[in-house]
This record gives structure tokens, C-alpha cells and sequence, in this order.
């Protein structure tokens, strides 16, 4: 999955969840949960959507890796390619 296709995703998901976020405010290295102030009912319906959208199995062990945008650039585009 490209940047651009994961971004997009992420946008739409968080505009159920959290319509006020802006993900333009967020840096790749900041937590995701701070940055857009997402307490963990909105973080564990947010992982719900991005598994609903892309089709992928997002384990719980994996939850950290999705904290920074960075983090969830890199889980998606890797998941992908498997």
C-alpha cells in the first residue's frame, strides 16, 4: 500500500471517529493517540476501520506499531508486499 493510499485511508477512518483531527498537524514521529487526542475506545475503533478498509489482520500485538504516523506508513506499505 502506497503512502498516498494509506493516508487516505487514515483520513477517512479518523473523519468517523474524530471528525475535529487534523492530520495535517501530526508529525511522523508524533503518537497518533496524543496528537489527535484519541483516548482508547477512538484508537481501538480506528484500528477496527483501518482493518475493515484494508482487509488486513492488524493483531493486537501489533497496536504499537500504529502509534506514529510513521510507524503506520511502514506497517501498511510492509503488509502489503507480504
Amino acid at each position: 500500500m502506497t503512502k498516498d493510499e494509506t493516508m487516505a485511508m487514515l483520513a477517512e477512518v479518523l473523519a468517523g471517529i474524530a471528525p475535529e483531527a487534523d492530520l495535517t498537524t501530526v508529525t511522523a514521529k508524533d503518537d497518533l493517540r496524543e496528537a489527535l487526542d484519541l483516548d482508547s475506545m477512538d484508537f481501538q475503533n480506528l484500528v477496527i476501520g483501518l482493518h475493515e478498509r484494508s482487509g488486513l489482520p492488524i493483531p493486537e500485538e501489533d497496536y504499537p506499531r500504529l502509534f506514529t504516523l510513521e510507524g503506520m506508513l511502514a506497517y501498511f506499505a510492509a503488509a502489503k508486499r507480504a
